[in-house]
């Protein structure tokens, strides 16, 4: 993950929170009344999930001796995720403090977030480049994630080029994009073990997560280092081994029950009751299977999933209730359990809410990290805040907030839509969109733009200044033609810019990846907008996630066949257990397609 830090006294480490007493909760800024409503279920959501997911530690084998492993964390992001996997498997945590911390870790993990240059920048200024440089020459138990292996090598291109720790012969590069592969290269991917790896001799042929844009290259000189590597249009390496000293480009901590057995395997070196994963069939990149969950308040103040019909999510009775399919943590859980490769959260009522208000949407994804291995995006009013109080909140505290809270991804809607508008209008990207504050400090690949569009239909593709498509089925007038118009605040506003010209607009401005709706086909179950999803996807280098339609199995198979999608999500038929997500899965792989089984 390849991004500026954000080490600013204002932002403490993803240990804590920069809002420990925060007075205010969703809708609240309306009356006291509704404030104290909102915190009294704010408790009852609390104490139903403390009481229902208890902490799995008191599930787990206690590590025999020491049961502590040492983390370093230098407050560049969230590694909220690394430090509920080592809770999970049974182990305390000691975080770094000083360089003598580094030097007395008995077992010590590098969960590297952010750039290389300002991670080097922090290493070296805090002393600590120099203690790890010792400790890992001497041989000490290591484990470096994502840019805890970049660091390892020579230098990096990323700004630069920049030195790093020089303990590995090599320089980090960027992807090349021009080769049609898109990047960041965001997925699930499988690795050729090259030696013998220890931490990976369980993985049984299984695909393992990866998030980057960087990467380095396996060579004649460092070929001794390297225990696997990985295709994306290149063999580049995935992961590397000397002694007791191990990193992987990938993330253990969210790939799934196999990134779990890796972790053990590294906690556990010598222990022979490791449950191996059965055989799987990776070969190469896998198309994604996303669940999204709809979340908001129902009118009694429960925080519940919900599902629309074309965004509109209340019951057709008198009572015109919401429609409520289940609790968000449970349901999170399950699809874990179902193989769902992420998890999605969307507060759809987050336009008008206050987010950092949203103390139960928070508190969700705490839980949900909690025992949730696997990706988790949440979206929903992420921009900039004004509360009650005259205090204002910028969309990167809004963002940073849920990174903390367990988020590996942010979406951003109606925000991104206002900030591309300006740039197509201007020609001048400022940096102080959210799209481009978040996505400089934690990366492109953290933040995925949602798109909400419907059609337009026409006549003539010429009557509109933007890009129209000739569709494979007829508008109602008969029209062979539609231009497909984005809305924000829940699709209820149409603005006067096209998807095609918002998704290159968002893509210049730092989006890591699109999440593309359509209003028309959502709750229908007639299946994906190919037409709109065939034009983003080929217009595009960043991966664009398939939504709205979903009714079979074959609508999945469909939607990967023709058009250059990376994943597809669904949502009210596999909470409706309409079509099982095991069921698509199943479908996909007997279809040829490469999934993660």
């Amino acid at each position: 993950m390849e991004a500026a830090p954000f080490a600013c006294s204002s932002c403490p480490s993803s240990s804590a929170s920069f809002l420990p007493s925060f007075p205010v909760t969703a809708r609240s800024l309306s009356s006291s009344s509704s404030l104290l409503f909102r915190r009294n279920n704010f408790r009852r959501n609390c104490n139903y999930y403390a009481a229902k997911f208890k902490s799995p530690r008191n599930l787990s084998v206690r590590a025999s001796g020491d049961s502590v492993v040492t983390l370093l964390d230098y407050g560049a992001g969230n590694v909220r995720s690394v430090r509920n996997a080592i809770r999970y498997l049974g182990f305390d945590i000691k975080d770094v403090q000083t360089p003598e911390d580094i030097l007395k870790a008995d077992r010590l993990i590098f969960p590297g977030v952010g750039a290389f240059a300002a991670a080097m920048d922090v290493l070296n200024k805090r002393g600590m480049a120099e203690a790890l440089c010792t400790y890992i020459e001497k041989d000490r138990p290591f484990l470096g994630i994502c840019l805890g292996l970049q660091l390892l090598f020579e230098s990096s291109e990323e700004n630069g080029p920049v030195n790093g720790l020089g303990l590995i012969p090599g320089v980090v590069g960027r992807f090349d994009s021009s080769n049609g592969y898109r990047v960041p290269h965001i997925g699930w991917n499988a690795l050729q073990i090259k030696t013998d790896s220890e931490i990976l001799d369980d993985i049984g042929n299984h695909h393992v997560y990866f998030v980057h844009s960087y990467r380095a290259m396996p060579s004649d000189v460092n070929k001794e280092w390297v225990s696997s590597t990985c295709n994306y249009g290149v063999d580049f390496i995935a992961s590397v081994r000397r002694g007791n000293v191990h990193a992987v480009q990938f993330h253990p901590e969210k790939s799934g029950d196999v990134g779990l057995s890796i972790l053990r395997r590294f906690l556990y070196p010598k222990s022979t009751i490791m449950t191996k994963p059965t055989e799987g069939k990776a070969s190469k990149l896998a198309k994604r299977v996303i669940a999204c969950l709809d979340v908001r308040t129902n009118d009694e103040g429960d925080l519940v999933v919900t599902k629309g019909d074309q965004y509109d999510v209340r019951e057709h009775t008198k009572e015109n209730e919401v429609r409520n399919l289940g609790k968000p943590v449970e349901l999170a859980g399950q699809y874990y359990k179902d193989g769902a490769d992420e998890v999605t959260f969307l507060n759809i009522t987050g336009f008008r809410d206050f987010p950092l208000g949203d103390l139960p949407m928070l508190q969700v994804l705490r839980y949900t990290s909690e025992n949730v291995f696997v990706p988790l995006t949440v979206g929903g009013g992420i921009r900039d805040f004004t509360d009650a109080n005259g205090r204002h909140y910028t969309s990167l505290e809004v963002a940073s907030e849920y990174f903390r809270s367990g988020a590996d991804k942010i979406s951003i809607g109606s925000d991104a839509v206002y900030a591309a508008e300006e740039y197509l209008r201007t020609g001048v990207k400022t940096g102080k969109s959210s799209l481009e504050q978040i996505s400089r400090v934690y990366g492109n690949q953290a933040v995925v733009v949602s798109i909400d569009p419907r059609r337009v239909y026409l006549k003539n593709p010429n009557d509109v200044e933007f890009k129209a498509v000739r569709l494979t089925k007829s508008g109602p007038n008969g029209e062979e033609y539609a231009w497909y118009q984005c809305t924000v605040n829940g699709g209820r506003e149409g603005r006067p810019i096209g998807a095609y010209e918002l998704a290159k607009a968002v893509e210049e401005l730092g989006a890591g990846e699109i999440l593309l709706n359509c209003i028309d086909c959502d709750g229908q179950g007639k299946g994906f907008d190919i037409d709109l999803i065939k034009l983003i996807s080929d217009a595009v280098n960043i991966p664009v996630i398939a939504s709205s339609g979903a009714g079979a199995t074959d609508h999945f198979s469909e939607v990967f066949m023709k058009t250059s999608a990376s994943a597809a999500l669904a949502a009210g038929i596999f909470h409706r257990k309409e079509v099982p997500l095991q069921s698509v899965k199943e479908h996909l792989s007997k279809e040829g397609i490469e999934v993660r089984i």
